[in-house]
């Protein structure tokens, strides 16, 4: 029976136990042998063998640290080691890298909820993982994406964690695996024993509802095997048909790769389910109350405050026409600044959000060489007519 202080292997000091399913323990430990402080503490996961243990589980052990051995990403854990023990019973261990950190789970069950902005950037760091992960030649698959898998470290960036159920090679025409996962985030094609690159999409897409709505995706309500969960959050159009198309029912129906995924995500392009056509929502009139702006967009914008005589025809933000105004300009100018990436948006047709953000920076920096010294000759100008007045 292992216990906190116990020392394994001459080298690694267990101190507090993380996880245990009963054949498997994961405990934090000291790296006695470390070559300084920060590298001290790491991860011990430990598989007992005998009693109810199957033969399944001691070869998803195994291979989760021969593929751990073979990966190289600074948001995966770097594995270290690996041993065995006989101390009454036969132990099985893994070391790896320790990340500091709390888990999504953790937070959820703090009753945290994401934000859709949150929610995008977990999605991106996840996706970027699943890159490296997917284009590996064979691939690699985690086949458990989950909130206690993901751990958001004290350096704010995303971590993907326990690949205690990998797999190292998409499934061929017939071909099975070991059948894993976790229930309401491992899509139907993975407990039939045939996972592809996109039963890591699918869970990443539960995974982000789950962190959206507060509820589990096995707690959702289901229409033709469909997550129904968009009634429970306010997300933008695109956003939402971003997750539907992730968690489409039918493999082949969602986006064929983590980079696809990625690069929809980024372009800003509403994504209907039903019939998989793309919309941008861009360009819809800017009295359009029924389409959401992107909300990665909104903010205040430079150009158009510091230039708003100009900006207004590019941008065919007609509203702009009252900045010639006499006396009153300054005050359209200000509506610019503070509305005018929303108008901007409704009023154009953009390509997707990176050309809209490229266009509007073009404009900021316009406006601070050339729009701020006119402006501020206008402001002295004005101010010295008033005071001659006076």
């Amino acid at each position: 029976m292992l216990q906190a202080e116990q020392i394994l292997q001459s080298r690694y000091q267990i101190q507090r136990q993380l996880g245990n399913n009963g054949i498997r323990q994961t405990w934090l430990a000291k790296d006695l042998q470390a070559s300084n402080a920060e590298k001290s503490q790491v991860v011990v996961k430990l598989l007992a063998f005998g009693g109810d243990i199957q033969w399944d589980d001691l070869k998803l052990f195994e291979r989760e640290a021969q593929i751990l051995k073979q990966l190289h990403h600074p948001r995966i854990p770097q594995y270290l080691d690996y041993f065995c023990i006989d101390d009454r019973t036969l132990w099985f261990g893994l070391v790896q890298e320790y990340i500091p950190g709390e888990s999504l789970k953790d937070k959820l069950n703090l009753g945290t909820r994401v934000s859709e902005k949150r929610a995008k950037k977990i999605a991106a760091e996840v996706l970027k993982i699943l890159m490296y992960l997917h284009e590996l030649n064979p691939s690699v698959l985690h086949r458990d994406i989950k909130p206690s898998n993901l751990i958001w470290g004290e350096d704010n960036r995303i971590y993907l964690v326990d690949f205690g159920a990998v797999q190292d090679k998409a499934a061929k025409e017939g071909v099975t695996f070991t059948i894993v996962g976790t229930y309401g985030y491992a899509p139907m094609e993975q407990f039939g024993g045939r996972a592809v690159p996109a039963s890591d999409l699918y869970a990443l897409g539960a995974t982000l509802i789950h962190l959206l709505t507060g509820v589990p995706p096995f707690d959702l309500p289901q229409q033709d095997l469909r997550l129904q969960f968009s009634e429970r959050v306010n997300l933008s159009p695109s956003f939402v048909g971003w997750l539907q198309k992730l968690t489409e029912p039918a493999p082949e129906q969602r986006f064929t790769s983590a980079r696809q995924a990625l690069d929809a995500l980024k372009s800003g392009l509403a994504l209907k389910s039903v019939n998989q056509t793309l919309l941008n929502n861009s360009g819809c009139g800017v009295n359009n109350p029924s389409e959401t702006v992107p909300e990665e967009i909104l903010g205040w914008n430079w150009g158009a405050f510091l230039l708003p005589w100009l900006w207004l025809w590019t941008n065919q933000v007609w509203y702009g026409l009252f900045c010639f105004v006499p006396h009153g300009w300054w005050i359209m100018a200000i509506a610019l600044g503070a509305k005018g990436n929303e108008w901007a948006w409704k009023s154009r047709r953009w390509r997707s959000i990176e050309q809209f953000k490229a266009h509007q920076r073009g404009w900021a920096i316009a406006g601070i060489l050339i729009g701020a010294p006119i402006s501020i000759m206008l402001w002295v100008g004005a101010i010295a007519l008033l005071r001659s007045v006076l």
